[in-house]
């Protein structure tokens, strides 16, 4: 990322909201054209992670659940997220989520790289892993997470991201990633 000048020039910040996973802030600031004007911003507590967890057969596994925040069912990558005050890895996150959310363990894990998912209201950041010489195991989902499971060719999956029927940002930048990192 380039390094310029911020624009931007806060006069105060006041959380309205905490909870485990989120902080809420708003900012009183003056605006890139000398303005005053608000900003709300979203603060993430944790680290996103995504795995494209790939088998020897070209294929990739789903995780189907209904989302609260959307009131809708979501097709989307095994995702979830490492505590930032708890000094997780990110890595070790992503091994930790794919095992829970599938019971699947990797011999080989490749990063593909790290985006920002919605940078204009939040600072939630997310690093994108490729997972192959995939190994069955007993999965261990959370309480909040009532998965169904789905093994299916990785350009059905890619195909998917393109026609809207997987919305879930993360899942679908870390899937049009796979091609640059793995021949199929």
């Amino acid at each position: 990322m380039e390094n310029k000048e911020n624009p931007w020039k806060t006069l105060s910040n006041t959380t309205t909201y905490e909870n485990p996973w989120i902080k809420i802030e708003h900012h009183e600031v003056i605006n890139p054209n000398g303005n005053p004007g608000i900003y709300g911003k979203v603060c993430f507590k944790n680290i996103a992670v995504s795995i494209v967890a790939l088998d020897q057969a070209n294929y990739v596994y789903l995780v189907g659940q209904h989302r609260y925040t959307i009131d809708a069912y979501s097709w989307e990558l095994p995702e979830g997220g490492c505590l930032i005050s708890e000094k997780e890895n990110p890595l070790d996150a992503a091994k930790r989520e794919l095992w829970e959310e599938t019971g699947l363990t990797a011999r080989s894990w490749t990063l593909m790289g790290e985006i920002y998912l919605s940078n204009s209201v939040t600072d939630e950041k997310a690093f994108m892993y490729l997972a192959t010489d995939l190994s069955q195991k007993i999965s261990n989902p959370e309480d909040t997470e009532k998965l169904e499971i789905r093994k299916i060719p990785l350009e059905e999956a890619i195909e998917m991201a393109h026609q809207g029927e997987i919305t879930d940002c993360l899942s679908v930048v870390s899937l049009l990633k796979v091609p640059r990192f793995h021949q199929f």
